[in-house]
C-alpha cells in the first residue's frame, strides 16, 4: 500500500521576510516521521489570497495531507480557513467551545473583546475541530477529495501542544494499517552530527524497520529510533537490538534518552536522585552554566550557586587562584581550571565543582587562540580531572558549546563515582 504523503504550508509574510524562522515544519516534520508519514514538500506563501489558493490546488493534486501552520488569528491578514473554505467550496461556523473560551479569556483580564476577536472561534463546517490548550484559534482537519487538510495556529507555544494531544492521535487513526510507531529518543554530546552518521552509516543505509534517524540541534545530537509494529511491545522488541549495537559504537557519547531531556535536565535529575549538588566558577562563559542548571525546576535543591570569576581579581581574591599560577601558566589553563573547580567545590560545600576558563573571542588572549577551553570537574573524593577543547565558531558558539561540554563531563564523572 502507498506511503501517505504530507506537505506542510507556513503562512506568513513574517517567514518570508525571515522575521521569523519556519521552526513549526521541522517539528511537524518530525512529529509525521514518528507515524511513517512521509512528508514531501515544505511551502512558505505570504498573507495573500490568490497566491495562497495557488498553493492549496497545486497541494491538493500531489499530497494526501495537507497541514497548513498560521493564518488562524483576528487580524484581516489572517486568511487560512477563509481561502481553505473557499477552496473547498463550504463555509465557516462558530465554534461554541472556542467563542467560550475567548470571551472568558477578555473577561477574566477585564478587557473589552474587540469585534475581531470572534473571527477565532470561526471553523471550517462540518470539520474536526483540536482545541487549543494556550490560546484561542481552535485547530480543525477537514476531508476534500483525495486530501486531507489539517489547520493549525502559527505560535509555536500553541501548535505544539496542539499536535501532540490531539492532532497526532487522529492522523494516526487516518494511517491505513492501524500499525503502532513506536521510538526511542538518544541524546548525544561530544561528537557531531556528521561524526555520529559516519560510525553508524551501514546501519542507516540498511535500515528498514526500525528506522535511524539523527538530528542536529544546539550543539547536541539526537537519534530517533523508530519501530512500525503492531504492538508497543513489539516495537521494542525490533528497536532494542539496533540501539544495544548503536550504543556499543558511539555509547560513550550518549548522555540520555526521551524526547524532552536536555544535558541540564538529566544532570539536575541524577544529582536529585543521588542526594548530591553542585556549583561553578566560570570565566568565558559568564554564567551561561549556572543559567542551564537554573532553567530546571527544581535545581535550588541541587545547585549550590556559582562564580562569574571573569577576571584575574575575582580568581585571585573569590576562588584564591595564586597570581603566580595567572602570571605563569595563565588564566586559560588547565592549572587554573583544576584550582577554580576545587575551590568552588570546597567554598561553596558542594559535591561536584565545575570550571570553564577559556579564549571565546573575537580576539586571542595570553597568547592562546580563540576557542582553547579548559573544563575543570573536581569531585568529593576524586582526583580533579581537566578537559581541553578546541573549539570552533563565533564568540557564542563558543560559549554554549563550552558550557554543554562542562555539563557533559560532569554527568560523565558522577557515573564514575
Amino acid at each position: 500500500m502507498r506511503k501517505m504523503r504530507a506537505e506542510i504550508i507556513a503562512v506568513g509574510t513574517e517567514l518570508l521576510l525571515g522575521q521569523i524562522a519556519n521552526t513549526n515544519a521541522q517539528f511537524l516534520s518530525q512529529k509525521l516521521a514518528e507515524i511513517g508519514v512521509g512528508v514531501y514538500f515544505h511551502t512558505v506563501v505570504g498573507d495573500n489570497t490568490e497566491r495562497l489558493l495557488q498553493v492549496i490546488r497545486l497541494a491538493s493534486g500531489r499530497s494526501d495531507l495537507v497541514i497548513f501552520t498560521g493564518g488562524l488569528g483576528p487580524t484581516q491578514d489572517d486568511l487560512t480557513k477563509e481561502t481553505v473554505a473557499g477552496h473547498v467550496g463550504i463555509g465557516l461556523e462558530t465554534n461554541s467551545e472556542a467563542m467560550e473560551r475567548i470571551e472568558k479569556f477578555f473577561s477574566q483580564r477585564g478587557i473589552v473583546m474587540t469585534k475581531n476577536n470572534r473571527k477565532q472561534a470561526l471553523v471550517l463546517s462540518g470539520s474536526h475541530v483540536f482545541s487549543n490548550d494556550f490560546g484561542m484559534a481552535p485547530g480543525m482537519a477537514i476531508r476534500h477529495d483525495s486530501s486531507t487538510f489539517v489547520l493549525l495556529p502559527g505560535p509555536p507555544s500553541e501548535m505544539y501542544p496542539m499536535v501532540e494531544n490531539y492532532v497526532m492521535p487522529y492522523l494516526t487513526d487516518l494511517l491505513p494499517d492501524k500499525q503502532v510507531f513506536h521510538s526511542h529518543v538518544l541524546r548525544f554530546y561530544g561528537i557531531g552530527e556528521s561524526a555520529l552518521e559516519e560510525k553508524l552509516l551501514d546501519l542507516i543505509e540498511k535500515q528498514d524497520n526500525p528506522t535511524i534517524a539523527p538530528y542536529a540541534k544546539e550543539f547536541e545530537v539526537t537519534l530517533r529510533i523508530t519501530a512500525r509494529a503492531a504492538t508497543v511491545e513489539e516495537g521494542e522488541t525490533l528497536i532494542l537490538p539496533v540501539e544495544k549495537e548503536i550504543l556499543s559504537r558511539v555509547g560513550q557519547y550518549m548522555y540520555g534518552m526521551g524526547e524532552n531531556s536536555s544535558l541540564h535536565d538529566v544532570l539536575v535529575s541524577e544529582l536529585k536522585k543521588r542526594n548530591e549538588t553542585i556549583a561553578c566558577a566560570e570565566s568565558c562563559t559568564g554564567g551561561a552554566i549556572a543559567s542551564l542548571i537554573t532553567a530546571v525546576p527544581g535545581s535550588s535543591q541541587v545547585f549550590r550557586g556559582g562564580v562569574v570569576c571573569y577576571t584575574n581579581e575575582v580568581k585571585k581574591q573569590l576562588l584564591e587562584v595564586p597570581d603566580s599560577i595567572l602570571q605563569t601558566d595563565g588564566a586559560v589553563s588547565e592549572k587554573t581550571a583544576q584550582l577554580l573547580a576545587e575551590h568552588v567545590r570546597e567554598k561553596l560545600g558542594a559535591t561536584y565543582g565545575i570550571s570553564v576558563t577559556g579564549v571565546a573571542g573575537p580576539d586571542p588572549s595570553e597568547g592562546k587562540p580563540v576557542g582553547l577551553v579548559y573544563v575543570g570537574i573536581a569531585a568529593e573524593g576524586m582526583p580533579t580531572v581537566v578537559k581541553e577543547l578546541r573549539l570552533a565558531g563565533r564568540r557564542h558558539a563558543i560559549v554554549g558549546r563550552a558550557a554543554k561540554y562542562a555539563l557533559f563531563y560532569a554527568l560523565q564523572m558522577q557515573k564514575e563515582r
